[in-house]
């Protein structure tokens, strides 16, 4: 082989698909790599609740077969395979594997197995990729820690006594500590650009529609989008490009093209860079809140700064019903939530309870299945729509909804290319410094869920650290223009290639690999207890 095998992981994907392609590695020593990083590490990380280490053999042999195939017709049969062939893939534990768990980070579906493949994971399937196992997250991605887990916490890399954000934690650590170059996840608030803020990484929330949510559990169907993790701009550009496109499964799939120029990202920092200038930027006042870390603040204003220093054009803008913003999602999300949630009663899904008559066993078999987090939930959004209060507060949300839209319409009308702001308005935080509020719990999307509410895309990408810990810079654009955002995402990349920062790899990886070491749970009761 003609690569360290001990520094494949660290590679990009791009870089992993040309030495496949090369016949450096294979794609099953490539999988061995990241299997063992990811077995090693999940003590002190907990970033998976289920490694499929035999599986993820038997996919890269076969995508190893292809390329030998492929190589006895030439190079143009190599050149055409899909750019995922034969790398690894982290899916949060919400996504569909037929014959695989699926349990949305709770009990409730505890033992429950797919009969079938999720729309995205069929896609992953024909684009040659490799599944790894399934990541952790908070329960049914109600959460912004991953603490919401019904099976456990998970540890962020760079500080193993924080959180990595959430609900989506599982699978931006495992891209963050270099268990897979690629991950999925779903956004509903923040859930991919805010753990993604938090662990140093890229990710994307695509326009709404973008991706079929077919085989996807359902929290809050009007908001939740699959979007991409990765390591950089091009990485996590290719992964969208795979598990995009209409699909007849699901009615919100919107039958738009997914634009090439996903894949077509400059290479070269000085194009990528020049791509920059002349590009109008809305910096949007609003989104610099109250409380906001000063550190936090200071990387966005830099990277700011370096944007124009490209010749970028920025401007103060406004979005003035950005701060109802929350308090509309807190009314939309819980309501869809308590609606979605009601299958979920121990006759169809998962363990129930069979001591007594119908209504007792459902009612005993929620009780026990779901946690505080997603009954806190459930009882907001039923109390919304419930009779007396659906106009004055589900109906009400729905009117301010589409104010927070018209925001933006009027700066895409405008001609702004796209906004810039902070991803979080600060860096992640200890275990358990939240959970007895969960109104400061709440905050920590108060910068992404205007852009769930407004159905846009919106990507985070790293933008340096704040002591020791690392920060995020998010990119909002005009519906379906995710290449577009994944353009100036790169040109922001080419500009910090040089960055000290971007050499720094997460802090506590090597922590996390003790297998003597305590866990993410022994870690929050510890810090629990000296609360």
């Amino acid at each position: 082989m003609g690569s360290d095998p001990a520094g494949l992981n660290r590679r990009p994907g791009h870089e992993l698909a040309a030495g496949l392609r090369a016949g450096d590695f294979s794609s099953l020593e490539l999988t061995d790599v990241h299997l063992a990083a990811a077995e090693r590490d999940n003590r002190g990380l907990h970033a998976w609740l289920t490694i499929d280490a035999e599986g993820a053999r038997a996919q890269a042999a076969a995508a190893d077969a292809a390329l030998v195939a492929a190589r006895r017709d030439g190079p143009v049969a190599v050149a055409a395979l899909p750019p995922l062939h034969g790398l690894p893939v982290a899916l949060k534990d919400l996504v569909s594997v037929e014959g695989g768990q699926c349990t949305a980070g709770s009990r409730i579906l505890e033992g429950y197995r797919s009969p079938y493949d999720a729309h995205i994971t069929e896609r992953l399937r024909t684009a040659g990729a490799v599944i790894l196992g399934k990541t952790n997250m908070d329960e049914f991605a109600m959460g912004s820690s991953t603490e919401h887990s019904a099976y456990g916490p998970t540890s962020n890399p760079w500080d193993l006594d924080r959180v990595p954000g959430g609900s989506s934690g599982g699978s931006a650590v495992a891209v963050a500590a270099f268990h897979a170059p690629f991950g999925i996840g779903t956004d509903t608030g923040g859930s991919i650009r805010q753990p993604a803020a938090l662990c140093g990484i890229v990710g994307m929330k695509p326009t709404y529609g973008r991706v079929s949510r077919y085989g996807i559990v359902a929290f809050a169907s009007s908001l939740d989008q699959v979007g991409p993790f990765a390591r950089d701009s091009r990485d996590a550009a290719t992964l969208l490009h795979a598990v995009a496109g209409r699909d007849e499964r699901d009615s919100t799939s919107a039958p738009v093209p997914v634009p090439d120029r996903l894949l077509a990202l400059a290479a070269s920092d000085d194009a990528a860079a020049g791509l920059l200038r002349g590009k109008r930027l809305g910096l949007p006042r609003e989104y610099f809140v109250a409380g906001m870390e000063p550190g936090v603040e200071a990387r966005v204003r830099e990277a700011v700064a370096a944007l124009e220093a490209a010749g970028a054009v920025v401007e103060e803008v406004s979005l003035p019903h950005t701060d109802y913003g929350l308090a509309t999602y807190y009314i939309v999300a819980p309501a869809e939530a308590s609606a979605n949630l009601a299958r979920y009663d121990g006759i169809r899904y998962g363990p129930g309870m069979r001591d007594g008559d119908t209504l007792a066993n459902v009612l005993a078999t929620r009780g026990r299945g779901f946690g505080a987090e997603v009954k806190r939930r459930i009882m907001l959004g039923t109390y919304a729509l419930s009779a007396g209060y659906y106009d004055a507060f589900y109906l009400k949300a729905q009117k301010v909804r589409t104010l927070i839209k018209a925001d933006f319409d009027r700066l895409w009308a405008d001609g702004f290319d796209a906004l810039v702001a902070p991803t979080s308005p600060t860096v992640a935080f200890r275990f358990g410094a939240r959970l007895a509020d969960p109104v400061s719990m709440y905050l920590s999307d108060a910068c992404t869920l205007p852009v769930n509410m407004a159905g846009l895309p919106g990507v985070s990408i790293p933008c340096g650290l704040s002591e020791g810990m690392p920060v995020g810079l998010q990119l909002i654009g005009a519906p379906w223009t995710e290449a577009e955002l994944f353009e100036l995402a790169r040109g922001y990349e080419a500009l910090t290639a040089d960055a000290a920062w971007r050499t720094v790899e997460p802090t506590d990886l090597a922590r996390a690999g003790d297998p003597d070491g305590p866990t993410p749970m022994d870690r929050a009761a510890a810090l629990a207890g000296a609360a």
